[in-house]
């Protein structure tokens, strides 16, 4: 959705609470750019109208720019805003990316004219470029007609290149002319230049959103640098409150959180609705400030509110807008699964269709294995040598302590805490979880936990476990699962010897539905075998990847490679949805080696 749009549709009256965005740079390192994914998929629950993407010219740092956008947009589910400036950018450049942006579903581009490059201190155009900013967005219009929402930069304190302040609101005014549709403004301090800008502004005649630049205070150093680096004014008085702190870390981002929330008070007085915060890829800092503002609620209270539309983060892919339905095995591995289906001609909406047969990419194809170095998988799951060992790393993630592993990119939800102890249970007596889902008897759609789905109606889980298992293991289990007539499973081993008791040509099993007033049912979250076994691909590879982390020989490495070659992979579904511990009671009293 265009940015202007989500504007004008969340302040539609002057008693609309205050909306805000993030920005984001493109980090230098591949671990960067994972850390940076993770950052992002946290800030998501912030509720932000919109995140934009710095752009980096030249090389691998341009191409990243583009893959970002298209990551946050069709996989995080983050509305998305590309910059895009004339530095050291060809025409064919320029179409390039905004190709990309248009295939990502990406609706909203910055155009800036961009700073001189780091070797030179002049700006110039390069040949077959664009010269200005103007030129850029017209040629985006020219080219794109009004598919993209354009902003564009403004100076409240004037430019390096140009001070004269009313002569860059002409320029400015050029540009909205042009065809921009919102502006952001360059950081600032100074709060009441800035409210005095927006009137010179709206007195020239440009009308469109005006978006102030927020760089909350984390350090001392770091705020004198970045304001020296602008050229910005600090208002004495907000200075010598810094000053008066900048020895004490602790205390220069306490009075810089409060100072910067002050300032955000007044922009929002005067009508300035929409707060757009620099990052700098961190969110403590802005984190503090939003809640010193009161415009972060508790989570419950967001969820409740604002429930999502599905369990699982719908993309904002431009292919993707309708899909509906997913597999469970990838609750945990988004990314993968949205990049491994990237080249599906259709996504299932309403159902996933029995006559369907999903091929799903390759994994080296796709890129989408262990995404964490070597040393940084080290430091977070350890070198595990047993059973034993590995039951404590995943019974540490369940508890909080470990934020992913290599089978779950992200932390551990709210949603398994009534199955807690269950899980932690079986992961000590040597049934490793590695998804799950616990059985739901119509809880309204509006629940904090589990609701999804439009007001009123009432959502259904079938409880659902996915256990890694040694080879003397998976037959004891095997043998009582299949003796429970409540239960469906799949078991399969790197080898592809798969067993079953799902109905043979019985199509996939919903394992998550919703009933809503005037609505058919929806059925979200499915289990079925073409799926599972392009995850047991996935999910052995990702066990050799973490394997080959550690040193050749090594009892780790035994360990864990034996794992991905050697173990058995099962899900097992519990049908009866009124059960709430059913799936756990058929498992009682198997145990393997530790």
């Amino acid at each position: 959705m265009k940015i202007s749009q989500k504007l004008q549709d969340a302040h539609k009256t002057s008693e609309s609470s205050p909306t805000y965005s993030f920005e984001f740079f493109v980090p230098k390192t591949s671990q960067g750019v994972q850390n940076l994914y993770d950052r992002m998929d946290r800030m998501y629950d912030l509720g932000p109208a919109f995140i934009d993407v710095t752009w980096n010219a030249g090389g691998r740092l341009s191409n990243l720019t583009c893959e970002i956008v298209s990551t946050s947009q069709s996989i995080l589910g983050l509305e998305t805003c590309m910059h895009l400036t004339c530095t050291g950018m060809p025409k064919e450049l320029v179409e390039n990316a905004l190709k990309d942006a248009y295939k990502s579903g990406c609706q909203n581009i910055l155009a800036l004219r961009g700073d001189a490059p780091h070797a030179s201190d002049k700006w110039s155009s390069v040949e077959g470029g664009f010269s200005y900013a103007k030129d850029l967005i017209k040629y985006i219009r020219d080219t794109y007609d009004d598919y993209f929402d354009i902003g564009v930069a403004g100076y409240p304190e004037g430019h390096p290149e140009e001070e004269d302040i009313d002569q860059l609101i002409v320029y400015l005014k050029e540009k909205v002319d042009a065809g921009a549709t919102f502006i952001i403004t360059q950081m600032f301090y100074d709060v009441d230049n800035f409210i005095n800008w927006v009137h010179k502004c709206r007195a020239a005649g440009i009308t469109v959103p005006i978006i102030p630049g927020i760089m909350p205070i984390s350090t001392y150093d770091s705020f004198m640098r970045r304001a020296k680096w602008c050229e910005i004014n600090v208002p004495p008085a907000f200075l010598a409150k810094l000053e008066a702190v900048k020895h004490d870390d602790v205390q220069v981002r306490e009075v810089g959180t409060q100072l910067v929330a002050d300032m955000c008070t007044k922009i929002v007085d005067a009508g300035v609705k929409h707060l757009h915060f620099y990052t700098m890829n961190l969110e403590k800092a802005t984190i503090m400030v939003l809640e010193r503002l009161n415009l972060l609620s508790p989570l419950e209270e967001r969820s409740s509110i604002n429930a999502p539309a599905l369990p699982w983060r719908q993309s904002l892919g431009l292919t993707r807008k309708e899909e509906s339905v997913r597999p469970i095995f990838w609750k945990n591995r988004k990314h993968s699964y949205v990049t491994r289906t990237q080249d599906w001609d259709e996504f299932p909406n309403g159902r996933w269709g029995d006559s369907r047969s999903p091929a799903y990419g390759a994994l080296e194809t796709y890129g989408v294995l262990l995404r964490q170095s070597k040393t940084k998988a080290i430091d977070l799951w350890g070198e595990p040598t047993t059973p034993a060992e590995l039951g404590a790393l995943i019974a540490n993630y369940l508890g909080g302590k470990v934020k992913s592993l290599p089978w779950s990119d992200t932390p551990v939800s709210a949603e398994i805490d009534e199955i807690k102890s269950n899980l932690v249970t079986l992961n000590q007596r040597g049934i490793f979880t590695i998804n799950s889902q616990p059985a739901v008897n119509g809880i309204k759609s509006s629940d904090p936990i589990h609701g999804w789905g439009p007001k009123n109606g009432y959502v259904y889980q079938k409880a659902y476990l996915e256990v890694l298992v040694a080879p003397e293991l998976a037959g004891s289990i095997i043998e009582r699962i299949a003796a429970d007539p409540e239960i469906t499973y799949y078991s399969v081993n790197n080898d592809g010897d798969l067993t079953t008791n799902a109905p043979l040509g019985g199509g996939p099993n919903a394992v998550t539905w919703g009933i809503y007033p005037g609505k058919e049912i929806i059925q979200p979250t499915i289990v079925e075998k073409i799926s599972f076994l392009a995850w047991k691909d996935e999910a052995f590879r990702l066990a050799y990847d973490w394997s080959c982390c550690f040193d050749e020989g090594s009892p780790a490495r035994n360990f864990v490679e034996e794992i991905s070659k050697k173990w058995y992979l099962i899900n097992i579904v519990h049908n009866d949805f009124q059960s709430k511990d059913g799936i756990f009671k058929v498992l009682e009293g198997i145990e393997g080696l530790n």
